[in-house]
């Protein structure tokens, strides 16, 4: 397995992470448990901040000339970060929403 291939892994893991986390805090916000639903959006936040270090990782190969292979799996990869980063924003409204309801 190539290091692109590596890292696109390591981008879905941490990235599936921070859903599963965003998606438990919505939850909670919704049962009125905000404390909760905060730790959950910070924990996802933190989470989300680890795929962008290894996504970091290939900017700065491409920044340095060395080119990435770029296979399905490191499209997976940016994709399941984006929309995890897309959904902790909306998570974040949500939350608020069912605050003030």
């Amino acid at each position: 397995m190539d290091s692109t291939t590596e890292i696109a892994f390591q981008i879905i893991l941490y990235a599936g992470n921070g859903k599963t986390s965003i998606m438990e805090a919505i939850q909670a916000a919704k049962a009125g448990n905000f404390t909760r639903a905060n730790q959950l959006v910070e924990k996802a936040g933190e989470e989300i901040g680890k795929a962008h270090k290894y996504q970091t990782l290939l900017l700065k190969k491409e920044a340095n000339g060395e080119g990435n292979i770029i296979n399905v799996m490191l499209i997976h990869s940016q994709d399941h970060l984006m929309t995890t980063m897309t959904m902790r924003d909306l998570a974040i409204e949500i939350i608020e929403i069912y605050r003030y309801k």
